[in-house]
């Protein structure tokens, strides 16, 4: 029996990760009380349970001195996702030294510059939640004419000649999408890649539709082919009766497949596109 004690004792060892000594002790009192007086003649009771995990507290690292600049720079960016933050982090710290805009110890500025994503993401959750930063979808579903209007996916597209365009409609809410405010319609073609954009005072069918027109007049190349989401501003009567006198293709993407109707509007994670910078 002593001959296998050394190697109970490494095994338990191994599968708690208790220190050698404490570990011993546990084997030698499991289940029992032990009866200990301390040196001011305080009694202590202690119970040996071999299958008890013992907590340990980790100091917190990234504490209130690291959250406050973190919060700052992360505002005066106009809140990025934790990814870019973390890669612009060491590009930007200096300069906003310099500038005064923060100041940080060495302590605080080698703890920023270290941090991963995750603790970003950790850091940031309760202020994310209370400013709502989430893509919001600006779509509204129009329910009429679908079934008169055939879906075109990502995969359907080999037109080779100008004139086949995607389109779709960008919102210039500032982030509160409260009562009206202006927008763009954005057309880009999908063989070229040729941008127009049109200003609206709001996404009524009439202004899209009247946008969309006056769009395909100072293209250089007709209009062949528009294809959107479906959205309502665009699935209408309108749009459908025109599209067919003018003998224009007129197709609409799936339902929540963005890709679909990839080359303009939002991108899959509810980013804005680069061609986006065209409208503003």
């Amino acid at each position: 029996m002593s001959s296998l004690t050394p190697k109970i004792l490494d095994e338990f060892i191994q599968l708690t990760n208790h220190n050698r000594s404490y570990a011993s002790w546990l084997l030698r009192h499991a289940g029992r009380k032990i009866h200990l007086k301390t040196p001011n003649g305080t009694k202590v009771i202690l119970v040996a349970d071999p299958n008890r995990k013992i907590k340990r507290k980790r100091k917190k690292i990234y504490d209130q001195e690291v959250l406050k600049p973190l919060r700052k720079i992360w505002a005066i960016l106009d809140y990025p996702s934790s990814l870019r933050l973390k890669a612009i982090l060491p590009k930007i710290i200096p300069k906003l030294e310099k500038h005064g805009e923060i100041q940080l110890t060495t302590t605080v500025r080698n703890k920023l510059l270290r941090i991963s994503k995750a603790t970003i993401d950790r850091l940031l959750a309760p202020e994310r939640k209370r400013l709502d930063l989430k893509p919001k979808a600006r779509t509204k579903p129009g329910t009429l004419l679908k079934k008169d209007i055939p879906i075109r996916t990502h995969a359907d597209w080999k037109e080779s000649e100008p004139g086949f365009v995607e389109m779709d409609l960008v919102s210039h809410d500032g982030g509160l999408a409260k009562g009206d405010h202006a927008w763009s319609l954005m057309v880009v073609d999908f063989c070229t890649q040729w941008t127009e954009t049109a200003p609206l005072k709001n996404r009524a069918q009439k202004w899209t539709f009247e946008a969309l027109q006056k769009i395909s007049r100072r293209m250089p190349f007709p209009l062949k082919g528009i294809d959107c989401d479906n959205d309502g501003a665009f699935i209408n009567h309108h749009l459908l009766k025109w599209s067919q006198e003018k003998g224009i293709v007129f197709t609409r993407s799936r339902p929540y497949r963005k890709n679909d109707n990839c080359r303009v509007g939002e991108a899959p994670d509810g980013s804005p596109k680069i061609f986006w910078l065209f409208s503003v």
